[in-house]
């Protein structure tokens, strides 16, 4: 029993003897569908019997802006703070993981010792499958649909479909007003590759949202695919 509890203070030792403490190194967070900015914080306290000082902190990511409650970097032994994240939501939607990296007294630059995380789910009002349509160059120029699906506690109108190359035909279908819509492709030529963009403009209130896209393709064949079978 001794040798286990000598054990258990060894690794508790260890586990603390890295510097600050996080409450929560990861935080799944669940953003309001208009929201522009996200905002985290993760609580910490210096555990250890020596000062511990931030050194360096960086952001995976140019949407992410982290701040140090009160600018300090330097924390005596029981001295707590607080890191806060602003993830800058833009056109993000889905789930998205954004880390921030903080290097400690003599952590070596390859290897920070503390990354955070925040795990953000951000509604989709507006879904696209497939985004992109494929076709193979010399292939069957035979038409393909993408279905595009409103979630959204009110309705969006898909108002106006415009794309990039005239090398398709394309036509939307309504399903159900403001909740389902359909926009079949046709290529018209498939004798050299090519790329549409299309754009769907909407009248979603919240701005990101306005505008979609989806893309249609004629491609060569994958000359790993395409080869014979010996």
């Amino acid at each position: 029993m001794k040798i286990v509890f000598s054990i258990w203070l060894t690794l508790f030792a260890c586990t603390h003897a890295a510097g600050l403490d996080f409450t929560e190194t990861r935080k799944e967070l669940h953003a309001p569908e208009d929201a522009k900015v996200v905002t985290t914080d993760f609580d910490f306290t210096n555990h250890t019997d020596k000062p511990v000082t931030i050194r360096k902190y960086d952001a995976a990511c140019s949407c992410i802006a982290v701040k140090i409650q009160g600018g300090k970097l330097r924390y005596e032994p029981g001295e707590s703070g607080v890191v806060r994240t602003e993830f800058d939501m833009g056109n993000f939607y889905g789930t998205v993981d954004k880390t921030v990296l903080i290097w400690q007294d003599d952590d070596p630059e390859a290897k920070p010792s503390i990354t955070l995380t925040a795990h953000v789910i951000i509604p989709t009002l507006v879904s696209i499958e497939p985004k992109t349509l494929k076709w193979e160059v010399n292939g069957k120029p035979d038409p393909q649909t993408i279905r595009i699906n409103m979630a959204y506690t009110k309705p969006i109108k898909i108002v106006s479909v415009s794309s990039t190359s005239e090398a398709y035909s394309h036509e939307l279908k309504t399903i159900e007003e403001g909740k389902s819509y359909e926009l079949v492709v046709t290529p018209l030529d498939l004798k050299t590759p090519g790329l549409a963009i299309y754009r769907l403009t909407t009248d979603c209130a919240i701005d990101k949202f306005k505008v979609q896209q989806a893309f249609a393709q004629v491609r060569r064949p994958d000359p790993v695919t395409a080869a014979p079978k010996p």
